[in-house]
């Protein structure tokens, strides 16, 4: 399953990679306008990183991703692999800035 928030792209995984624990609730800040991608209670996930990716584990039967200009996502009890949504031009593929 794939989800998209704006710019930001989750899918469910079956199993995590070898992670570490990454502090907070919050996947991504926009560059532009300061609103975060962010899980609304900070008990529900747990949050890793395995070199540059980013994984989620939702601990609770869901967890709310919530963003000031997006609907709100509810992600089921699982692991999931985040990223942010990429864009390709002549000069470089560059992650889309929110």
């Amino acid at each position: 399953m794939l989800y998209r928030h704006g710019d930001v792209l989750v899918q469910r995984v079956e199993t995590l990679p070898p992670v570490l624990p990454r502090a907070g609730t919050t996947l991504a800040r926009g560059e532009v306008t300061g609103h975060s991608h962010r899980f609304q209670d900070p008990s529900s996930v747990q949050l890793f990183q395995a070199g540059l990716a980013t994984y989620v584990r939702v601990l609770s039967d869901s967890a709310e991703l919530i963003h000031e200009e997006h609907a709100t996502i509810t992600l089921p009890r699982g692991d999931y692999r985040v990223w942010m949504q990429r864009e390709y031009s002549p000069q470089a593929i560059r992650r889309v800035i929110d």
